[in-house]
């Protein structure tokens, strides 16, 4: 629009990606008076959209004198041009619905801006509007945007909203989170929100590396918030009707008896039947029948890295007077790191108490005090985090250990600086924070312990 005079124009170069409601809001709210507009406007739900403001001097300028069209760079000039003339071939005078597809800049489809500037609160309002009008290359920004903003706090929301998008890379990516950090993807906020078909296909999952108390208790959570969003007092009623028989699919009869007796059976939302029949299912020799799935969840396998091709002991034997032991390594995809593989005394069993710790440029990703009993033998010990820890690609983390106990242990050596664990190639190099003698060459830490 251009004022009278000719000073200002403001194009609205989005508004085609408003949905048809908006638009059809927005005229609606003009033939009313200025007091009418400004109370409409207000209720109208965030839309996608840009105002550009343009000074000029003297004339008003057109669209394609402000945008010249330019011929870029990486225009797939030949595919367009065969395009073309199978449309004359085949007498079509007018370009399918789906002629955007053609062009790799949103500039050659008429619309004015070719810049993308994506954001955590719009992105999926972007993916919608670059969906439903046909902008492949906008599509694909936003998915990439949100793969590499990917978590364990939004990948249930993301889960859902991929599978609406029919976005398959988008999901699996989903998957591979939730999967390896259930119980973190399971207590975040963001599983509250998602709808009831992807509360089933979760539930349903075989390879979740939870404890089904913590299952259990999220979709108590989901029934909670799901019975707000329906207008429904959060009666123990009403969250077993939420949950329907979606309830089923926890795996109740494959908790530890203590998780059973002291959450699920006193949280009322069983019948005293099932209840009853739980507790038989534990302890009779004939168990009962149960519409629960009594099979527990195969989980994740985790994969070792082992960095070094022998180890030693006795004339070399390794000690620690409260010092550090550290690594750095890096991978080429995205992992979770599970724990660490530890040695073992040299000299006979023994106990050992061992503080893991997992850093990023210095902050502190995980960490945990746990002790393992070793038995002699050159075998590794696993020592775990309380959740696993994401660990991108290309960048250096830094894995460190400070060992207790009274017996000496074994240690690695001929250590590798790149060792290939199935489809992930790990590389190593030497920390700073190491002050007892671990290296690339050999020292503690001899294996990671992770999810890919």
């Amino acid at each position: 629009m251009v004022d009278e005079k000719g000073k200002n124009m403001k194009c609205l170069t989005f508004f085609l990606m408003l949905p048809e409601t908006v638009k059809n809001r927005s005229k609606k709210s003009s033939k009313k008076g200025n007091s009418s507009s400004s109370s409409s406007s207000s209720k109208l739900p965030p839309v996608c959209y840009e105002i550009i403001t343009l000074k000029t001097k003297k004339k008003k300028k057109m669209a394609a004198d402000i945008f010249p069209r330019k011929k870029p760079a990486n225009t797939n000039t030949t595919a367009v041009q065969q395009y073309h003339q199978q449309n004359l071939n085949n007498n079509n005078t007018i370009p399918a619905p789906n002629w955007q597809g053609l062009y790799p800049t949103i500039r050659e489809r008429y619309i004015y801006c070719d810049e993308i500037d994506l954001a955590a609160d719009t992105v999926l309002a972007t993916l919608y509007a670059a969906k439903k009008y046909i902008v492949p290359h906008l599509a694909r920004a936003c998915v990439n945007f949100l793969e590499t903003s990917l978590s364990a706090k939004n990948a249930c929301v993301l889960l859902s909203q991929s599978c609406l998008f029919e976005e398959p890379d988008l999901t699996q990516r989903c998957w591979e989170v939730i999967d390896a950090q259930a119980e973190l993807a399971l207590k975040s906020e963001g599983f509250c929100d998602i709808d009831f078909q992807t509360l089933e296909s979760i539930l349903r999952r075989e390879t979740l590396n939870a404890k089904e108390i913590v299952v259990f208790e999220a979709a108590l959570n989901w029934a909670e918030v799901e019975c707000q969003r329906q207008e429904l007092t959060a009666t123990i009623e009403n969250k077993r009707k939420v949950l329907g028989k979606a309830l089923y699919l926890i795996r109740i009869p494959t908790m530890a008896l203590d998780d059973f007796a002291n959450g699920a059976a006193q949280s009322g939302i069983l019948t005293l039947n099932e209840t009853n029949d739980i507790f038989l299912w534990y302890t009779a020799a004939k168990k009962p029948e149960l519409q629960f799935v009594s099979k527990p969840r195969k989980g994740l396998v985790p994969q070792r890295c082992h960095r070094f091709q022998s180890c030693a002991y006795r004339s070399n034997q390794w000690r620690y007077r409260g010092r550090c032991d550290s690594i750095q390594f890096a991978v080429d995809k995205r992992v979770f790191i599970a724990g660490f593989g530890l040695y073992g005394s040299s000299c006979g069993s023994a106990e050992y108490s061992a503080k893991i710790e997992l850093k990023r440029q210095g902050v502190i990703l995980g960490q945990n005090l746990s002790k393992y009993f070793s038995d002699g033998s050159s075998n590794t010990f696993p020592v775990w985090f309380e959740y696993p820890v994401q660990i991108e690609p290309d960048t250096f983390y830094t894995a460190s250990v400070i060992l207790d106990g009274n017996e000496l242990s074994y240690f690695g050596q001929e250590g590798m600086t790149e060792v290939q664990c199935g489809k992930v190639t790990v590389q190593f190099q030497c920390s700073s924070d190491s002050t007892n003698g671990t290296g690339v060459q050999g020292g503690q830490i001899p294996e990671l312990i992770f999810y890919a």
